[in-house]
Protein backbone atom coordinates (compact mmCIF):
# COMPACT_ATOMS: atom_id res chain seq x y z
CA UNK A 1 0.00 0.00 0.00
CA UNK A 2 -0.68 2.88 -0.77
CA UNK A 3 -3.43 2.13 -3.26
CA UNK A 4 -3.29 4.42 -6.30
CA UNK A 5 -6.26 5.07 -8.56
CA UNK A 6 -5.65 7.17 -11.64
CA UNK A 7 -8.51 8.61 -13.66
CA UNK A 8 -7.86 10.08 -17.11
CA UNK A 9 -9.41 10.72 -20.50
CA UNK A 10 -9.11 7.65 -22.71
CA UNK A 11 -6.58 7.61 -25.52
CA UNK A 12 -3.15 7.24 -23.95
CA UNK A 13 -0.94 4.44 -25.25
CA UNK A 14 0.03 1.50 -23.00
CA UNK A 15 3.58 2.92 -22.86
CA UNK A 16 2.29 6.35 -21.75
CA UNK A 17 0.18 4.75 -19.02
CA UNK A 18 3.11 2.61 -17.86
CA UNK A 19 5.37 5.67 -17.63
CA UNK A 20 2.73 7.59 -15.66
CA UNK A 21 2.34 4.70 -13.20
CA UNK A 22 6.11 4.20 -12.95
CA UNK A 23 6.66 7.92 -12.29
CA UNK A 24 3.98 7.95 -9.61
CA UNK A 25 5.48 4.89 -7.94
CA UNK A 26 8.98 6.39 -7.99
CA UNK A 27 7.69 9.42 -6.09
CA UNK A 28 5.84 7.25 -3.54
CA UNK A 29 9.01 5.25 -2.89
CA UNK A 30 11.12 8.41 -2.70
CA UNK A 31 8.87 10.54 -0.51
CA UNK A 32 6.94 8.03 1.63
CA UNK A 33 9.83 5.52 1.80
CA UNK A 34 7.61 2.58 0.90
CA UNK A 35 9.21 -0.68 -0.27
CA UNK A 36 9.79 -0.98 -4.03
CA UNK A 37 7.40 -3.95 -4.35
CA UNK A 38 4.67 -2.17 -2.39
CA UNK A 39 2.77 -1.33 -5.57
CA UNK A 40 -1.01 -1.24 -6.04
CA UNK A 41 -2.19 0.87 -8.98
CA UNK A 42 -5.45 0.98 -10.95
CA UNK A 43 -6.13 3.07 -14.05
CA UNK A 44 -9.59 4.19 -15.12
CA UNK A 45 -9.98 5.69 -18.59
CA UNK A 46 -13.05 7.77 -19.38
CA UNK A 47 -14.64 9.26 -22.50
CA UNK A 48 -14.20 13.03 -22.55
CA UNK A 49 -17.88 13.52 -21.70
CA UNK A 50 -17.44 11.48 -18.49
CA UNK A 51 -14.42 13.40 -17.18
CA UNK A 52 -15.08 16.84 -15.70
CA UNK A 53 -12.25 18.41 -13.71
CA UNK A 54 -12.73 22.11 -13.18
CA UNK A 55 -10.44 24.61 -11.50
CA UNK A 56 -12.33 25.25 -8.23
CA UNK A 57 -12.14 28.98 -8.98
CA UNK A 58 -8.33 29.02 -9.00
CA UNK A 59 -7.98 29.94 -12.68
CA UNK A 60 -6.23 26.65 -13.51
CA UNK A 61 -6.45 25.65 -17.16
CA UNK A 62 -6.88 21.91 -17.84
CA UNK A 63 -6.09 19.98 -21.00
CA UNK A 64 -6.82 16.47 -22.28
CA UNK A 65 -3.67 15.37 -20.40
CA UNK A 66 -5.37 15.93 -17.04
CA UNK A 67 -5.07 13.12 -14.49
CA UNK A 68 -6.76 12.70 -11.12
CA UNK A 69 -4.66 10.60 -8.76
CA UNK A 70 -6.24 9.25 -5.59
CA UNK A 71 -3.82 7.94 -2.99
CA UNK A 72 -5.36 5.74 -0.30
CA UNK A 73 -2.78 5.44 2.46
CA UNK A 74 -2.07 5.25 6.12
CA UNK A 75 -1.57 8.61 7.87
CA UNK A 76 1.31 10.72 6.49
CA UNK A 77 2.89 13.91 7.77
CA UNK A 78 1.75 17.16 6.16
CA UNK A 79 5.28 17.94 4.96
CA UNK A 80 5.54 14.54 3.24
CA UNK A 81 2.23 15.09 1.46
CA UNK A 82 3.24 18.56 0.28
CA UNK A 83 6.57 17.22 -0.92
CA UNK A 84 4.80 14.39 -2.76
CA UNK A 85 2.46 16.83 -4.55
CA UNK A 86 5.36 19.00 -5.69
CA UNK A 87 7.73 16.22 -6.70
CA UNK A 88 5.00 14.22 -8.43
CA UNK A 89 4.09 17.23 -10.59
CA UNK A 90 7.74 17.76 -11.47
CA UNK A 91 8.23 14.08 -12.32
CA UNK A 92 5.07 13.81 -14.42
CA UNK A 93 5.98 16.94 -16.35
CA UNK A 94 9.54 15.74 -16.99
CA UNK A 95 8.81 12.12 -17.88
CA UNK A 96 5.25 12.26 -19.25
CA UNK A 97 4.79 15.80 -20.53
CA UNK A 98 1.86 16.36 -18.17
CA UNK A 99 1.82 19.99 -16.98
CA UNK A 100 1.43 20.56 -13.23
CA UNK A 101 -1.90 22.29 -13.92
CA UNK A 102 -3.21 18.93 -15.16
CA UNK A 103 -2.32 16.98 -12.00
CA UNK A 104 -5.02 16.69 -9.33
CA UNK A 105 -4.18 14.61 -6.26
CA UNK A 106 -6.46 13.49 -3.43
CA UNK A 107 -5.17 11.73 -0.31
CA UNK A 108 -7.54 9.33 1.44
CA UNK A 109 -6.27 8.26 4.85
CA UNK A 110 -7.12 5.01 6.60
CA UNK A 111 -5.56 2.74 9.24
CA UNK A 112 -4.07 -0.74 9.61
CA UNK A 113 -7.45 -2.38 10.23
CA UNK A 114 -8.67 -1.09 6.85
CA UNK A 115 -6.33 -3.31 4.80
CA UNK A 116 -6.52 -6.92 3.69
CA UNK A 117 -3.93 -7.98 1.09
CA UNK A 118 -5.62 -11.31 0.40
CA UNK A 119 -6.70 -14.61 1.93
CA UNK A 120 -9.36 -12.90 4.03
CA UNK A 121 -6.82 -11.67 6.57
CA UNK A 122 -5.85 -8.24 7.93
CA UNK A 123 -2.09 -8.73 7.63
CA UNK A 124 -1.13 -5.56 9.52
CA UNK A 125 -3.26 -6.70 12.46
CA UNK A 126 -2.21 -10.36 12.39
CA UNK A 127 1.48 -9.46 12.25
CA UNK A 128 1.99 -11.11 8.86
CA UNK A 129 3.01 -7.69 7.56
CA UNK A 130 4.95 -5.42 9.88
CA UNK A 131 3.38 -1.92 9.95
CA UNK A 132 6.77 -0.19 10.18
CA UNK A 133 7.79 -1.57 6.78
CA UNK A 134 5.32 0.64 4.94
CA UNK A 135 5.05 3.82 7.01
CA UNK A 136 7.22 6.89 6.45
Amino acid sequence: MPLIRVDMIEGRSPDEIKELLDATHRMLVSVFKIPQRDRYQIVHEHPTSHFVVEDTGLGITRTRKCVVIQVTTRPREREAKESFYKLLCRELETTCGIPPSDVVVSMVTNSDEDWSFGNGRAQFLTGELAPERSVA
